[in-house]
């Protein structure tokens, strides 16, 4: 998978850069191709604390709002990230089958690091990249 990234507000996309970025509205030419873009933990298989304060954990359940809807919930962390003025995650933003699809913008203080979304889509991969204000940009996957 390859990943862009806007030059101009740090938007990431997959596989392609848009003809426009869909967060800052900058042209194509803002986007360049930066695997280093989402960071990585250093082993998958022994995560550290800060892998773990970092990593999105969602969860995707049926809706109690709306019929024929479902929910893709996401955490930011298995430990829960901190949400001070100095440190906090300040959007997530989710995909459908790599493609945006929303950002949510986070208040440090005011809001837990967590965002939610109901879909009319019953099955696609959803990616939610995190970005924390001073470690960048973090994501996970999970398959509906």
């Amino acid at each position: 998978m390859t990943i862009f990234e806007c030059k101009t507000c740090g938007h990431v996309e997959f596989n392609a850069a848009p003809e426009m970025c869909l967060v800052c509205r900058s042209p194509r030419t803002a986007f360049h191709e930066n695997a280093a873009a989402i960071k990585q933990p250093a082993d998958p298989a022994s995560l550290t604390d800060g892998d773990k304060k970092h990593i999105p954990v969602i969860k995707v359940t049926t809706c109690g709002l709306i019929a024929d809807c479902t929910d893709v919930h996401a955490i930011v962390g298995g430990i829960v990230h901190v949400m001070d003025v100095k440190h906090f995650i300040q959007y997530l933003d989710f995909y459908l089958d790599y493609k945006f699809i929303s950002r949510i913008w986070l208040a440090p203080e005011a809001c837990k690091p967590a965002a939610s979304l109901h879909l009319a889509v019953k099955k696609g991969v959803i990616t939610v990249v995190e970005h924390c204000n001073v470690h960048g940009n973090w994501m996970a996957e999970v398959t509906l």
